[in-house]
């Protein structure tokens, strides 16, 4: 068995978003994206995730044209399919119609040569909870120092 190896994290979910319950999934990739995957040139900034008829998809995720590629390289930001099993798909439609909830990918990692996604059920911060958890990031930053005076 292969060692879990991210490839992607995701901060800026964990930024805008609290992250409520966590899934893995696998997806429908071209060879070409695959490589460019590998290499780390994907963008997850303005993706998200959408459950439509029953299958869920990934929306405006931005993966690079891959060097090598020939006039078969796939389009940057086509819609990916994300393949898991129906009872967690029709969990996660079930959270998402809930009010504020939303799907978000937080990380890609790969798992026994295949490529992962880290899906997140995910409600929106406020201003004020950003805010908040900001400063407890620095006083954490702040106490974690120790000060020696001589």
């Amino acid at each position: 068995m292969a060692a879990d190896k991210e490839i992607i994290n995701n901060r800026q979910a964990y930024h805008e978003y609290i992250i409520l319950e966590k899934y893995e999934a696998g997806s429908v990739l071209l060879g070409t994206e695959v490589k460019s995957i590998m290499l780390g040139r994907i963008q997850l900034k303005e993706s998200y995730v959408s459950i439509i008829d029953g299958e869920v998809w990934l929306l405006g995720a931005h993966i690079s044209h891959y060097s090598h590629g020939n006039i078969n390289n796939h389009d940057v930001l086509r819609t990916r399919k994300l393949l898991l099993n129906r009872k967690e798909i029709a969990k996660l439609e079930k959270e998402t119609t809930q009010k504020g909830m939303t799907l978000v990918v937080t990380a890609i990692y790969w798992k026994n040569g295949r490529i992962k996604f880290e899906i997140g059920v995910a409600k929106g911060k406020k201003l004020y909870d950003k805010r908040e958890a900001e400063m407890k990031k620095s006083i954490d930053g702040f106490t974690a120092v120790p000060l020696i005076f001589s």
